[in-house]
């Protein structure tokens, strides 16, 4: 970064949850307070896991001469909507301490873009429009966002500059935020004025970056990104289980005082992508195919992904439909987690490491968990505070809370969390002693952050669909409040065939 005469104040807060307004239950303080509320702390009091990001823009600011000043730090694990209270809380106490900061030179807000509560659709567009009140016109406000989000109209009027992860799993949050601060720091100075347009891609669906042709067209944004003008270029694939207006899948750029090269580029790479929709759709398995196909895959691993109890999408974490597929089938040599499930914990911590108990587990958040399986276990690991590695950094922990290693009939581990969440890591097991490199089957309660550090231990990777809460067939999710002229369940909803256009 460049040095800058002037020194500037920057504030900066990090709010984010991913909302499910399919899920069972809602998002309260608890669902906050197990993952730290910290006000104005973070990057102090929790450098390794919420404090992360701020501890990075307060490196990149102190480089440049310039004040980080810092507020609060929340994040809560996907599930039903917030609860008003708790949101115009959280929210109030961000616009409390930019009061507070007295004239700031900009601002960094680090939210999800799909966060829904009580009475709001749009909690990243309201909290940013709140803030452009405080700030006025003229200081420049900065969004980062997850690319599960809904970008709105409410948040593209309120933020100079709005930039979203473009890979999924999710490996690269601090280069965008590097990225962003950017942006900020020269708008503040004088050096640009962003201007950004969206095309509405109608679409929905998930697509992961890992493979081709979505790889390539991560490379193919960054390659206009390149072009003289052009600031950033965003894909916000959209959260496809938050029944909101402004849901799916959008692509947009921003330029530096040139909106109409922005509008051109943005439906020129909205209209590639479309192009592109049948090819990206992820193969999915149902579960006794994919045991089949595992079972007859020698040389290592395989890792099968149960994409529908996924605690990163809103599910309970706790569904039992492979875990009886495995008992039915006697399958050796297999290792599943993380379950949720405080009641099987607390019976397996009371045993002690070594005790042989009877156990039910699993099947206890409604009809998605499926039903309780009752099995015989041994109690092989306890660990009061497990974590696990996070998503992009070594560094970065993120916590899993008193948890269990189980062992059940033909070698088969099962690990069970006490803070809900989705399996990022191999440490998940490996943490609580079980040897992953021996077995010939891995399943993780993941749609596909585990990827990024399972995929080189792994021959091979299946996705597996199940009844669970997070239904991937997405031409008939039961939307309510959004329209329904969306692909894949409208073939053609830009009318690109009635004009006797390609769509490229």
């Amino acid at each position: 970064m460049s040095n800058d005469k002037k020194m500037m104040k920057i504030f900066a807060a990090f709010l984010a949850t991913e909302t499910n307004t399919y899920a069972a239950a809602p998002t309260g303080w608890g669902s906050f307070e197990e993952y730290g509320i910290y006000r104005g702390d973070a990057s102090t009091r929790d450098p390794q896991g919420l404090g992360g990001s701020m501890v990075e823009l307060r490196r990149l600011l102190a480089a440049e001469g310039h004040r980080l000043v810092e507020s609060l730090s929340a994040f809560a694990q996907p599930l039903g909507r917030t609860v008003r209270a708790v949101y115009e809380r959280l929210r109030d106490d961000i616009l409390d301490d930019l009061r507070a900061a007295g004239p700031v030179d900009g601002v960094i807000l680090i939210l999800h873009g799909a966060m829904v509560a009580d009475g709001y659709d749009d909690c990243e567009g309201d909290l940013a429009a709140r803030v452009r009140e405080i700030v006025g016109p003229t200081v420049p406000i900065g969004v980062e966002l997850d690319l599960h989000c809904h970008y709105t109209a409410l948040m593209q009027r309120s933020a100079d500059a709005i930039i979203a992860y473009k890979e999924y799993p999710h490996v690269d949050a601090l280069p965008r935020l590097q990225e962003l601060l950017r942006i900020v720091l020269d708008t503040a100075a004088g050096k640009l004025r962003p201007t950004a347009a969206m095309f509405d891609c109608k679409m929905v669906g998930l697509w992961h970056t890992t493979r081709e042709p979505m790889a390539g067209f991560v490379r193919r944004m960054q390659e206009v990104e390149r072009q003289p003008g052009v600031l950033s270029v965003s894909l916000g694939h959209g959260f496809p289980w938050g029944d909101v207006p402004e849901s799916g899948a959008r692509l947009w750029v921003i330029t530096d005082n040139d909106p109409a090269l922005a509008a051109i580029l943005a439906e020129r790479l909205g209209r590639e992508f479309w192009a592109l929709r049948e090819q990206t759709v992820t193969p999915m398995l149902d579960i006794e195919t994919a045991l089949d196909r595992a079972a007859r895959i020698e040389g290592g691993p395989v890792v099968i992904a149960d994409i529908a109890d996924n605690a990163g999408g809103g599910a309970m974490s706790d569904s039992s439909f492979i875990l009886q597929a495995l008992l039915a089938r006697g399958t050796q040599g297999a290792a599943i987690g993380a379950f949720w499930d405080l009641g099987a914990i607390q019976l397996c911590r009371d045993a002690g490491v070594g005790a042989r108990i009877a156990l039910r587990l699993g099947g206890k958040c409604g009809p998605a968990s499926g039903m309780p399986v009752d099995l015989e276990v041994v109690v092989k690991g306890v660990v009061d505070q497990h974590v696990q590695i996070g998503l992009n950094s070594t560094d970065e922990i993120a916590p899993l809370g008193p948890s269990v290693w189980v062992q059940a009939a033909n070698g088969l581990d099962i690990v069970l969390v006490s803070v809900r969440s989705q399996t990022f890591s191999p440490t998940v097991f490996t943490g609580l002693g079980i040897e992953l490199a021996a077995k010939r089957l891995i399943i993780v309660k993941s749609t596909q952050h585990f990827h990024a550090q399972f995929a080189p231990l792994a021959r091979e990777i299946l996705y597996v669909t199940t009844p669970g809460a997070i239904d991937m067939d997405f031409a008939r999710l039961p939307y309510q409040v959004r329209d329904l002229d969306y692909w894949p369940r409208v073939a053609d909803p830009h009318g690109f065939a009635a004009r006797g256009e390609a769509g490229t």
